[in-house]
């Protein structure tokens, strides 16, 4: 084994010598079999290495015992060794991340620290390729794009080093089998064996049948991680180049490109060009971005339709308008707080270009109203009839429950973007008591029922809406 990762490491013309290391260990065969084969090679390599660990505190006092079983391993080596307790589960719940990417996120942070801390170069990794297996299966299934797809790099950049993975050219039982030789006895994180993880269920599902088709297999795909990468770098400069020639308008928000000019490049230089406009404009891009985003994009540019647009995540907007399209995020704003008031029939035209109208009308016209009309009893005392923004703190009694509402909460279970909320019309009367949130909801004001009383007068209101209502939301179009 340790003469097949030297092969490997040779091969890449990447030379260990003299270099100050920094390996990330948890405890598991992988990273332990590493930590175990560059502490061999110090001597020959003149290497220095330091260990570090981080404790997620996932499991308690099992992972507790597991970072004293590693800093044990190191105090009988005499190997420099580093350690954090990080309370995961909490940062979890203050950014809503799932538990693998908060983690990680975390424990890269700690490496980044101790890097500086012992002045160190390099961050090696575990990493083997069963694990490259799994990955690049992982990421084509969902649909990744550009470099994605080739999996797990030997190599990259990292704080001010640089990150390497000398066991990818290993498969585990390699590994297994280093640890059993050298009595190294690892850990075993029970976390591995739950299949509430899709990376399980490729690693005890589809990995062995792998095996059993091709021993080797995990040698093959890291030969394609490697020629995946290769090609994918090379296209993404051709692309550089062809691109310069067809972008019209270039600011930190927006991309424009000439239609025609992007079409006659070749589809293969096409999809990379949107790749390079959309992490421009991303900057970190969005889990949710895949290929089939590419596909939409190509297929409005082959439309012959003259004018198209697409809602992307995160507020991207992709406008095409005859032979130009726009890649766009809305600089968004927040309104300012407004309120009108109607005594008598009329309409107010509000910030954003909607309209509330208000009528007056008899008792017979009050059947088939929808969400964007609202009536109530004529009463002197309802009057003025109030259309704000909303306030902090705003409830409301909502027709068909008990008790009240916050509008926040409102909101939130209509799905209404947070950009939009601060502009939504809010109805009430003189009194402050919100009657109607248009197109959302009404109060228990709302009359429902046919009067009995042609005669009796209501009042009408309608809500005619050039964008709040008349959107698609991305969950609509299926993005």
């Amino acid at each position: 084994m340790e003469r097949k990762v030297k092969a490997f490491l040779k091969k890449r013309q990447f030379n260990l010598q003299n270099k100050r290391i920094l390996i990330g260990v948890s405890g598991g065969p992988d990273s332990l079999a590493l930590l175990h084969f560059l502490w061999r090679q110090q001597e020959q390599w003149n290497i220095y290495i330091v260990a570090a660990h981080v404790d997620h505190m996932f499991r308690g006092d099992e992972s507790k015992q597991e970072a004293l079983f590693v800093k044990g391993f190191c105090e009988e080596r005499n190997i420099p060794f580093e350690m954090k307790q990080i309370n995961v589960q909490s940062y979890i719940e203050e950014t809503g991340r799932n538990p693998q990417a908060a983690a990680r996120e975390k424990r890269y942070e700690f490496f980044a620290e101790v890097l500086e801390k012992h002045q160190l170069s390099v961050l090696a990794l575990g990493h083997h390729g069963d694990d490259q297996v799994e990955t690049i299966l992982m990421r084509l299934t969902r649909g990744s794009t550009g470099k994605a797809r080739s999996g797990i790099p030997f190599l990259r950049d990292f704080h001010n080093g640089i990150i390497i993975r000398p066991f990818l050219c290993l498969n585990r039982e390699e590994i297994e089998r280093y640890c059993l030789h050298y009595e190294l006895n690892p850990r075993r994180d029970p976390s591995n064996d739950k299949d509430i993880y899709s990376r399980n269920r490729f690693r005890k599902v589809v990995l062995p049948f792998l095996r059993q088709e091709n021993p080797h297999v995990h040698e093959h795909f890291q030969r394609l991680s490697e020629e995946l990468d290769q090609d994918e770098t090379l296209l993404i400069s051709l692309a550089q180049k062809k691109l310069k020639d067809v972008i019209l308008e270039h600011t930190d928000n927006e991309i424009t490109v000439d239609i025609k000019g992007f079409e006659s490049m070749p589809l293969p230089l096409q999809r990379r060009a949107i790749q390079l406009i959309l992490n421009y404009l991303y900057k970190v891009r969005p889990a949710s971005l895949s290929a089939l985003h590419i596909e939409k994009i190509l297929s409005i540019f082959e439309s012959p339709h003259p004018s198209s647009s697409l809602d992307f995540p995160n507020g991207l907007k992709v406008v095409r308008s005859y032979q130009v399209c726009t890649f766009q995020f809305q600089v968004q704003t927040d309104p300012t707080p407004y309120s009108f008031e109607l005594s008598e029939p009329g309409e107010v035209v509000l910030p954003n270009g909607d309209i509330i109208r208000m009528e007056f009308i008899n008792g017979e016209r009050q059947e088939g109203l929808g969400r964007d009309q609202f009536l109530i009893d004529f009463a002197e005392e309802q009057l003025p009839i109030v259309i704000r923004s909303r306030k902090n703190g705003d409830r409301m009694t909502v027709m068909g429950m008990d008790g009240t509402k916050k509008l926040k909460a409102l909101f939130i279970d209509e799905k209404i973007p947070q950009v939009k909320r601060n502009a939504w019309p809010v109805v009430t009367n003189r009194f402050d008591e919100i009657l109607w949130v248009p197109g959302l909801r009404k109060s228990k004001q709302s009359l429902t029922g046919a009067s009995q009383n042609s005669q009796h007068r209501n009042i009408l209101l309608s809500y005619i809406s050039n964008d709040l209502l008349g959107g698609t939301t991305n969950d609509e179009k299926g993005y």
